[in-house]
């Protein structure tokens, strides 16, 4: 089953052809760093008028890395939310064209959903059910992944996701955007141990997660005497290592609630050495199967929405005619398309 699936929730245009879920045959995304460095964040905007102005071609250039024609496709997929509303316009308007004029299958895959199946591209596909710590600029949440169709949030960021904290907090330090990745890189040039930044543990048996607190324990460091004359490298290191310590501690009171075949780590944070490193650490300590995707499929991406629609297709397929964009999509897939 050919798949060509259309990303643009946020910033990044992205076009991916997919086989059968797994075989990606191409993968094209093009970020929009540079129009938003000056602003420190993303100009909804800007990013709309972006993708109206690269889809078509980024969706040409997939097509033509694959060797395929339109001809060939067996269907279209398109996240459908949540994202920038504006953002999101642009990629189903484009999609539901597609669909429409070839006769094509639609697919509407919610864009978290990418994340979780990330994973299953270019390796073995891991065997459900899985646990899921899902990270990323917007979201941070532990998933409970019992089958392709049947998904249960166990807990949740109430306030900033991890990646929003990474972000924030390197603007703090006049690191340049995108922060996460700077902070990321200053960090293993310091030491995670120099300052002992709060840990965020909620009350009784939750496994939500809360980064807010921890953000302003930093800023009001490095307005004190002493975050004056901090190292930038230790004070990256130390709150890297907070986040860290949070989400694995999260991680592993879930585990414990299973049973599970394996845990996943996916979403744009999952990118971050640290987290990398104690996740695969966690995981060979209590010999538990691990699944993290490359790089290039962690941060935003086409081929994930691919690899999502092909094992999710008869739940999320929909009408070309009809469907909408929606910024707060469920994550939860309704009861009628089971």
């Amino acid at each position: 089953m050919l798949l060509l699936a259309i990303e643009t929730s946020c910033d990044d245009t992205a076009a991916a052809v997919v086989r059968d879920g797994r075989d990606v045959l191409s993968s094209v995304a093009t970020n929009q760093d540079a129009f938003h460095a000056k602003y420190g964040g993303i100009v909804p905007e800007i990013a709309s008028r972006r993708h109206v102005a690269l889809l078509s071609a980024a969706v040409e250039d997939a097509l033509g890395r694959a060797g395929l024609a339109f001809a060939d496709l067996d269907g279209v997929a398109v996240t459908a939310g949540p994202g920038l509303i504006g953002s999101l316009v642009v990629g189903v308007a484009a999609a539901k064209a597609y669909a429409f004029a070839l006769h094509l299958p639609l697919y509407a895959v919610n864009h978290l959903h990418g994340h979780v199946f990330a994973p299953f591209l270019d390796r073995e596909r891991p065997q459900f059910p899985l646990l899921t710590l899902l990270v990323s600029g917007g979201h941070s949440q532990l998933v409970a992944v019992e089958s392709a169709t049947s998904m249960r949030i166990l807990g949740r960021t109430r306030d900033d996701a991890a990646g929003e904290a990474f972000d924030k907090t390197a603007r703090l330090l006049g690191l340049p955007y995108p922060g996460g990745p700077a902070l990321d890189a200053l960090a293993q040039r310091g030491n995670p141990r120099a300052y002992a930044f709060p840990r965020h543990r909620p009350a009784g048996d939750s496994l939500d997660l809360s980064f807010s607190g921890l953000k302003t324990s930093v800023r009001y460091f490095l307005e004190s005497e002493n975050g004056r004359e901090a190292r930038p490298e230790d004070v990256a290191a130390s709150f890297q290592a907070a986040v860290v310590d949070v989400l694995m501690a999260r991680l592993q009171a879930a585990y414990g609630r299973g049973p599970y075949n394996g845990v996943v780590l996916s979403g744009g944070v999952a990118a971050n050495s640290a987290l990398q490193s104690a996740f695969r650490t966690w995981a060979e300590r209590n010999r538990v199967p691990a699944y993290l995707p490359p790089p290039k499929y962690c941060t935003d991406n086409a081929a994930m929405i691919g690899a999502a629609a092909f094992h999710q297709r008869r739940a999320v397929r929909a009408d070309p005619l009809t469907l909408c964009a929606d910024p707060n999509l469920p994550f939860e897939l309704p009861a009628r398309r089971r």
